[in-house]
């Protein structure tokens, strides 16, 4: 087995966080900044790249970080090995809410594909790279399709999705999604975009331009809420003009937005 064999809990039930416990000399590599709380004789070490190709070299490990960088990412991974006796835990989360979907890499075929803000966790030994959309419709209309996560390895990792959460098995069918809604999907699962109507449609229906199209044989996750729909929804209700609307919901409340 290349990855280090983690053994982990999940905490928690709609805003979630991963317990990953880590025998003597095991590491798990995570996002910066995911990091909730971790016992006693754990180290960690902020690294560029996930330190999975021994010797990547210098060059190699900024060409990554470079290619990380379009993903919105830090471009360092933190490293956190259990230097002590014992075994300890180290626990991560998201910065929103939502929930965790732990995948066994080495019973998925070695490789899946995300969101390239899905990535959470997971054990050392995992290859975490982007993948580029081959179809230049995916590409200028995919939103937050676009640009995709690699996990490659055989150990586990730990992805973060917003809201519910359904897996799906493909079975040759076709299935029509919002590009924010697809969280995971296996790579044998044909990825594209397509017009989602008429233009009337499109304009109006509130559905978006385009919508992500999945076909094939393969396990597709998806979640019920997209963060960018609900950052949207925050920033529709938000008040404006350096105001308070502590009185939301209420006559109150609406008789001060109207004089405001």
């Amino acid at each position: 087995m290349r990855c280090h064999e983690v053994d982990y809990e999940i905490v928690g039930d709609d805003i979630q966080m991963v317990a990953v416990e880590l025998d003597p000399g095991e590491t798990v590599i995570a996002e910066a900044g995911a990091m909730n709380w971790m016992e006693d004789g754990i180290d960690f070490e902020a690294r560029l790249g996930d330190g999975s190709k021994a010797d990547q070299g210098l060059l190699g490990k900024i060409f990554d970080a470079g290619k990380r960088a379009l993903t919105r990412e830090s471009l360092f991974m933190t490293h956190f090995t259990n230097r002590g006796a014992g075994k300890r835990k180290v626990t991560f989360a998201a910065p929103y809410p939502g929930r965790i979907i732990p995948l066994d890499l080495g019973a998925l075929g070695g490789e899946i594909l995300c969101q390239k803000d899905a990535f959470l966790c997971a054990a050392f030994g995992t290859e975490v790279s982007i993948a580029f959309q081959k179809r230049l419709g995916a590409g200028f209309f995919g939103g937050e399709g676009f640009i995709l996560q690699r996990l490659r390895g055989d150990g586990k990792v730990f992805i973060h999705a917003c809201g519910a959460i359904v897996e799906r098995q493909l079975q040759g069918e076709t299935l029509r999604v919002d590009t924010g809604c697809l969280v995971a999907f296996d790579p044998s699962v044909d990825y594209g975009i397509e017009r989602s109507g008429n233009l009337k449609s499109m304009f109006f229906a509130g559905e978006g331009l385009f919508l992500a199209t999945l076909r094939g044989h393969g396990r597709v996750w998806l979640q019920s809420l997209p963060f960018s729909r609900l950052a949207d929804r925050i920033l529709a209700h938000a008040p404006t003009g350096g105001g308070s609307a502590r009185e939301e919901g209420s006559v109150l409340g609406g008789i001060g937005r109207l004089i405001g």
